[in-house]
């Protein structure tokens, strides 16, 4: 199958109104597939349309969307409507709290764990089913490093991104045999607004060596039939951020079942 056949007619990126999700909606619109665009803010996503549109003819949809609120996969679906998507990709989910967990409020916490954890697997199970059924398909969620282990001020954000780091590979698991493609893709320093924000707000200095977004999503759509785990800036069998690499941890997740 061609890219289109394979993940259209229609993809969704959860968290598009900036960095990798706009890159995603940019280079998606490029291999001729729209996108319905969900951000929680409107404006940044009605001038990704019209930049779209320009661009490359191709006309998306936004759905202003608060990721992190517990009706966020029925108001995303009632935007969807009729359209079938071949490809979600979960891009939602940067700390902004910059804290240690007992230095906030537990509803900051529980907002975060909603947009990483709930919502995220909500939007999956909601799109798999139809993807699994068709026998082709792809869902792409976009992690961090942060997955790999405990990080000193990051405890909710960490436990949230190990979770879909296991989830991944367990779904993706799952969804081989029908034809269905899962990735997530483990991002080190991006150059993102979010990211921008907080190292501001922490008084920190801009990395030198960061990833630009359009690399990021760029190797998150070419990697995506080779899931479950792409590490960025890592080959396949390097093991850098964790102690196995991807390759390894792929043949574990298939190796299981079999004993």
């Amino acid at each position: 199958m061609d890219f289109f056949e394979r993940y259209g007619p229609w993809a969704l990126i959860a968290g598009a109104s900036e960095g990798t999700g706009r890159a995603f909606a940019r280079k998606l619109a490029k291999n001729g597939l729209p996108s319905v665009l969900v951000a929680r803010r409107e404006a940044p996503l009605l001038a990704l349309r019209d930049e779209i549109l320009a661009e490359t003819g191709i006309a998306c949809e936004i759905a202003p969307v608060d990721l992190a609120a517990a009706d966020a996969r029925e108001k995303i679906a009632e935007a969807v409507g009729v359209r079938e998507i071949g490809l979600f990709i979960s891009n939602a989910g940067a700390d902004t709290n910059g804290a240690k967990f007992l230095d906030r409020d537990i509803a900051a916490w529980e907002a975060l764990v909603s947009l990483n954890v709930t919502t995220m697997m909500r939007l999956c199970h909601h799109f798999a089913a139809p993807m699994q059924a068709r026998g082709k398909g792809g869902i792409l969620l976009v992690n961090s490093g942060a997955c790999y282990g405990g990080i000193r001020g990051l405890a909710a954000y960490t436990a949230s991104k190990a979770f879909m780091l296991a989830f991944a590979e367990s779904l993706w698991g799952e969804l081989q045999p029908s034809g269905v493609d899962l990735l997530t893709l483990v991002m080190g320093q991006t150059d993102t607004p979010a990211y921008r924000k907080l190292l501001a707000e922490l008084n920190l200095p801009l990395p030198t060596n960061w990833a630009n977004p359009d690399d990021v999503a760029a190797l998150g759509l070419e990697r995506l039939p080779f899931g479950p785990i792409q590490n960025w800036g890592h080959t396949d069998d390097e093991a850098k951020f964790s102690a196995t690499s991807a390759a390894a941890r792929r043949q574990r997740v298939l190796m299981i079942p079999s004993m």
